[in-house]
């Protein structure tokens, strides 16, 4: 399928009757009340209104690998998203997600490892106990979040699968479903969402595989009801909604990569000495410091250089962008 690249404001040709009605709304609330996966509660937003607050998650606060800087509201991070799935302009996954069903859930676990099958959330939660990061998010359009994440390290999971000696990567895909997913509707992209990391990147105690957001559960928007965080990459790394997860021998596609290749590298580490082709990455807005606001200067690997930049040791971070 040849990708169509949206247009700014493009809001991928959804109609009203893609908004979930208020009736339906409330009752699929009432039923999911009893729905509960790994002690989480699935949450869906009010079509056209603020996000619905979710269960609070029983969690540790990591400050070793946390920033001091002051997280951006629940507000700011659970209306300004981007999430294709449900429509490309940053209002519509906290609009028009009301539809999608994030339990039960379950993940398939494939390729070069001991253990593979099928797992509930439960059982790939149930042995890990879960932390608070406060982390900085950055994304390729030049804007900036600091989101207070809660979940497990996504290296503490895979270890459990055994992966072989020919596992250098882990590729992950995230969940099909048109009719909850409005965006998927159109060819803005090749669905499903692909996305992988090297082994190593994967492995290293600051990704995350997150499951809430604030203390309380994952709302819909922001990828209920799992998702990769990889603070020193750009944001499209952070693969939502996920329900596989591959060990692989050779490099995994990755959806923007596909898309295009020449705006989109596999890596995608933060680098402010690599522009977009279309805008400078040397600084970026902060979402929620006010329209006036004087952007700040991006920091290299998004401020995690201390702790990621041996991964890339000898590379060229200009061509393996």
């Amino acid at each position: 399928m040849n990708p169509i690249r949206p247009r700014p404001g493009y809001s991928a040709g959804l109609k009203a009757s893609d908004i979930t009605p208020r009736s339906v709304y409330a009752s699929r609330r009432e039923l999911l009340k009893s729905a509960v996966a790994a002690g989480l509660v699935a949450t869906i937003g009010l079509p056209g209104q603020a996000p619905a607050r979710g269960r609070r998650l029983d969690s540790t606060r990591n400050a070793r690998y946390s920033t001091d800087e002051t997280p951006n509201s629940y507000e700011d991070i659970t209306t300004y998203n981007n999430y294709y799935e449900f429509g490309t302009d940053k209002s519509d996954p906290a609009r028009l997600s009301g539809n999608f069903e994030p339990a039960p859930w379950s993940v398939r676990v494939a390729g070069e490892a001991e253990t593979t099958g099928t797992f509930t959330l439960e059982d790939l939660l149930r042995p890990h106990a879960l932390e608070e990061r406060i982390y900085r998010l950055r994304c390729v359009e030049a804007w900036s979040m600091v989101v207070p994440w809660v979940g497990i390290p996504l290296g503490n999971l895979l270890k459990r699968f055994k992966p072989t000696s020919k596992a250098r990567y882990v590729a992950f895909k995230t969940v099909y479903r048109p009719d909850e997913m409005p965006g998927q509707r159109f060819p803005v992209l090749d669905w499903p969402y692909v996305e992988g990391l090297r082994i190593d990147e994967a492995m290293h105690p600051l990704t995350l595989l997150a499951v809430g957001v604030y203390g309380e559960v994952l709302p819909n928007q922001n990828g209920a009801p799992l998702r990769l965080v990889v603070p020193w990459k750009y944001g499209f790394k952070g693969i939502k909604s996920i329900v596989e997860i591959r060990f692989t021998e050779r490099e995994p596609p990755s959806s923007w990569s596909i898309a295009a290749p020449r705006e989109y590298g596999f890596y995608a580490n933060v680098n402010p000495e690599v522009d977009h082709p279309r805008w400078s990455q040397a600084r970026e807005r902060r979402i929620g410091a006010g329209l006036f606001a004087s952007r700040q200067p991006t920091l290299r690997f998004n401020g995690y250089g201390a702790e990621v930049a041996a991964l890339y040791r000898g590379m060229d971070l200009a061509k393996y962008f």
